[in-house]
């Protein structure tokens, strides 16, 4: 394969020039290295490289003005809207840059192109004031404010690039004004020069006016690489531009044409691949290289050309690690580093002042990896500390006074760098910013490797430019403003990749690509909206307007990387084009047009295959565990201390959660309640309960009793809420409702209790919050068997005991009735309730606490309509015949069903068997 830069040096070679002394002008900086590397191949003796500038360079050095960013355009444009607008109509900074950088960029498109600045802001503001939308005679402020805006565009540019030219600088497109300003001038001047243009397709009114002038002038000579089949093709993008410069320019009516060439239409091994997702696509890049690598080890000739920047790292995580030389030619966004979250996360907590931060702010940002290390000591780490105090003391806010009383003074300057207030002030914000970054950097010097160091010292010198640009121009008065520039900068600044750039497989972008040529080229993410990137419009200016003033428009934007992406095909062997299969709700999904426009031309055979990820079938195996030796003897100290009703219906739910909890001793993850929990709820109404009811142990209740509980509900339920929701607030939102609903539900239960003494019936409680243990004799079992519970409240209801389990949840009558006692210890969700009961009453029986017969059952708070719900024992599930007086024989029965359960969780022999759970 002869690459066109290669084939344009031997041309120029042959008409006698002197390479060394001509001066190449290329589209990018990047196709300089290649051009030096072609002619050291071909000469033949020590030379001085030839003059090679990119086209922005070149345009720079002719026009005398000095390139200004984008970020110090924004703030020059700001100074220039303060001078003109009126104090009482000028629009803060952040709200002011959410607009200008379209406006700039607008600028710049009417200057490269030489678009008359006047009459097109004078047509715009036109349009404006004869479509705006108020129906009322009189125009509204907002109205008078928007057509201001129209009528100031003029003034705005005016007093803008007159600002920036008697400082001798310049934005993009007014650098090209003013270099075609200086044309004449710079022929004059150098007149012994030779120029070469090599590569270039759409060229914007000033580039084409400088090339042609030089080539009028003889001091030019200009190469297109161009495909016979794009530029005879009348309607064929690829060829859209490089067809109107031969048609239009004077200087192709006499001279030849260089090149048209025929490439494109050679035999080449094309295939289409559709992949789900941007991690599929880099996973099967990967397995391209592996197959091209094993085929041949040398592939400085293979290019792989990202459509879109953020599948870099997948992509360079997905090389095969037998390809040891890669040269990435495209950066890395500062966005996509791991240091970028850390200062999202912080602005996020900073962007309001407030002395106190939600408590997942405050975890997530100490447990960010660039911070977690500060806190590290030889024993522990404070993170340890802070998170557990805020989740035992169920802190949903914390200030920074708080997190310093938790953690050693050693931390206090981490805790201040993170959490004291910015109080809205950007210059306190840069230097708590810049801080963090030295403070990381000292403290992990020995542990951060040269990519670490290189993270911190560009976001170092971000920090820097901030606040250089602060101190210049005194127009960041707020952290939202500073957040929007720095936000701005971490979109345009990149992370350049040290690599021999000749040599090994290259990374690139589209852009990248430009002049360059391989043999084999994988592309990806040739989809809709990103290949072409399809009608975006980022312009005040309308469709209309640019086609009238020969602005570019989505079409020529299109045709751009039309000719890139067809260009890379020409002279490639094999192809590979990468899509995503799956739709996208803000991208599309639809394969690109490139594609089925090459599937319609039928010049190549093309292999078109849509891949999937191959996911192996994991059969799901339920969990067995064997009881071992160690596990026995756990189970024996299990059954000394006592199963409780609840943990053997977790037995009864599923054997492998009563594994981890009672054998391993696993506890649930306690997170910070936000909003109160069910058993928070559960507990708070339990222990109100228990502080009414305790002291009337052994009495009768009253009337009296009962409406005195009812004047302490208030005092007593917040206390309990204060002791079991620690520092949690429960005085508004959601937490509040919970309060309320708890109140309610001790009232209305006190309400019921009211309503049975008025009907003449007599309650006497014999024991609130009964805690019991009782040995069980089990043949079967060689050691002691205990069963430990907590009754939560034992009376006589007109005589008759009765044993009650209080539920702040709905419970129904039928989840307290059985049919068949071996169902009591086999099915959770139908009869766990009535297992706990008749462990109640049983263990009460044999401690002698109650005389047979009695009741058992439950009081459902959310239920209290239903009253006291009772065990039931029924023959079927249609009869409606019950029995729920809890005899002798109904214990025995239960008793039997209860040693088969406690000998099948002590059996040896019986492993623990995880149930598979809806």
């Amino acid at each position: 394969m002869s690459s066109f830069i290669k084939s344009v040096l031997l041309d120029l070679q042959d008409k006698g020039n002197t390479i060394e002394k001509l001066f190449f002008i290329l589209p990018s900086k990047r196709a300089g290295v290649f051009l030096k590397h072609h002619l050291s191949k071909i000469i033949n003796k020590p030379v001085f490289a030839p003059h090679i500038l990119s086209i922005e360079e070149f345009v720079e050095e002719m026009s005398g003005l000095k390139t200004v960013s984008n970020t110090d355009t924004l703030f020059q444009l700001y100074n220039a809207y303060v001078d003109v607008t009126p104090k009482e109509n000028q629009e803060p900074f952040e709200a002011f840059s959410s607009w200008a950088q379209i406006l700039i960029q607008d600028f710049n498109e009417i200057d490269r192109y030489l678009g008359k600045q006047n009459s097109i802001f004078d047509y715009l503001q036109a349009i404006k004031e004869i479509d705006h939308w108020s129906l009322e005679a009189e125009q509204t402020d907002l109205v008078k404010s928007y057509l201001r805006f129209w009528k100031q565009l003029k003034t705005y540019y005016n007093v803008f690039t007159e600002k920036l030219l008697n400082n001798k600088q310049g934005y993009q497109g007014l650098i090209y004004r003013e270099a075609v300003e200086n044309l004449e001038s710079y022929i004059e001047n150098n007149a012994h020069k030779t120029h070469v243009f090599l590569g270039f397709n759409a060229l914007n009114t000033c580039e084409s006016l400088i090339i042609q002038g030089l080539l009028q002038s003889e001091l030019a000579h200009v190469y297109w690489d161009i495909d016979d089949a794009f530029l005879q093709d009348n309607i064929h993008d690829a060829g859209l531009f490089i067809r109107q410069h031969k048609a239009k320019w004077n200087y192709f009516k006499t001279k030849s044409f260089n090149w048209i060439t025929s490439n494109y239409s050679e035999k080449k091994n094309i295939e289409i691949i559709g992949v789900p997702k941007l991690v599929g696509q880099a996973k099967y890049i990967g397995q391209i290289l592996e197959r091209i690598g094993s085929e041949n080890s040398d592939l400085k000739n293979t290019a792989v050309v990202l459509g879109e920047e953020n599948l870099l790292i997948p992509v360079l995580n997905s090389i095969p690690k037998q390809i040891d030389q890669i040269n990435v030619t495209m950066g890395l966004p500062l966005k996509f580093v791991p240091l970028a979250s850390l200062f999202d996360l912080l602005f996020s907590i900073h962007k309001k002042p407030t002395t106190k931060y939600y408590f997942r702010e405050v975890i997530d940002l100490i447990s960010h990896p660039s911070i977690h290390s500060l806190f590290e000591t030889e024993k522990s780490n404070y993170l340890s500390d802070i998170s557990s105090y805020i989740q035992k003391n169920n802190l949903v806010y914390i200030s920074t006074n708080q997190l310093k009383k938790i953690a050693d003074k050693s931390v206090h300057n981490i805790i201040d760098l993170l959490y004291s207030s910015w109080e809205n002030n950007p210059k306190t914000a840069l230097s708590n910013c810049l801080g963090l970054i030295h403070l990381i950097k000292r403290n992990n010097s020995e542990n951060l490797n040269s990519l670490d160091l290189e993270y911190l010292y560009r976001f170092h010198s971000l920090f820097n430019q901030l606040t250089e640009l602060n101190d210049n121009y005194h127009y960041l008065n707020s952290i939202e403003s500073l957040y929007r520039i720095y936000n701005d900068l971490l979109q345009t600044e990149t992370l350049d990749f040290k690599g021999e750039p000749l040599e090994g497989l290259q990374v690139m972008g589209m852009l990248e690509s430009r002049v360059l040529d391989f043999e084999t080229i994988i592309i990806s993410s040739v989809n809709e909206g990103i290949l072409p990137s399809g009608k975006t419009n980022n312009s005040f200016i309308p469709f209309d307007v640019k086609l009238q003033n020969g602005l570019p428009t989505y079409k020529e934007k299109d045709a751009v990387y039309t000719y890139h992406f067809y260009r890379l095909i020409q002279r490639a062997k094999n192809v590979y084009i990468l899509y995503n299969t799956e739709i996208d709700a803000l991208k599309g999904g639809e394969k690109s047009r490139f594609i089925t426009q090459m599937e319609v031309e039928g010049i190549h055979k093309i292999n078109h295959t849509v891949v999937s990820p191959n996911v192996p079938v994991v059969e799901k195996k339920l969990k067995q565990i064997s009881k071992t030796e160690a596990i026995v003897s756990k189970l024996k100290v299990l059954s000394s201390k006592g199963f409780s009703p609840s943990s053997l219906t977790n037995y009864v739910r599923n054997p492998i959660d009563f594994y981890y909890e009672k054998i391993l001793g696993i506890k649930t993850f306690e997170d910070v309640e936000e909003n109160i929990a069910a058993n928070t709820l559960g507990s708070v109404i339990h222990n109100t309960l228990e502080d009414f009811y305790k002291p009337l142990e052994g009495k009768f209740l009253s009337i009296e009793d009962l409406k005195n509980f009812k004047l302490s509900i208030k005092k007593t339920v917040t206390h309990h809420f204060k002791d079991l929701y620690k520092d949690g607030d429960f005085t508004s939102g959601k937490n509040l409702i919970i309060f309320e609903i708890a109140q309610r539900y001790i009232s209305n239960f006190i309400n019921s209790e009211i309503e049975h003494l008025k009907a003449g019936n007599q309650i006497k409680i014999l024991a609130i919050e009964a805690d019991e243990k009782i040995e069980l004799n089990i043949e079967n079992i060689p050691y002691p068997i205990h069963l430990t519970g907590k009754v939560d409240r034992i009376d006589q209801f007109n005589g008759v005991t009765r044993v009650i389990d209080y539920k702040s949840g709905k419970v129904e009558q039928n989840k307290v009735e059985i049919i068949d006692w071996e169902d009591v210890t086999t099915d959770y969700d139908k009869y766990s309730k009535s297992f706990q009961v008749l462990c109640y009453a049983y263990m009460m029986n044999q401690k002698k606490r109650i005389e047979l017969p009695i009741e058992a059952g439950i009081i459902s708070f959310k239920n209290l309509n239903e009253g006291f719900l009772k065990f039931g024992k029924k023959e079927s599930t249609r009869s409606k015949n019950k029995d729920q007086l809890i005899t002798e024989d109904t214990l025995k029965k239960f008793e039997i069903e209860l040693k088969k359960l406690i000998i099948e969780i002590c059996n040896p022999n019986i492993d623990f068997i995880e149930k598979e759970l809806d």
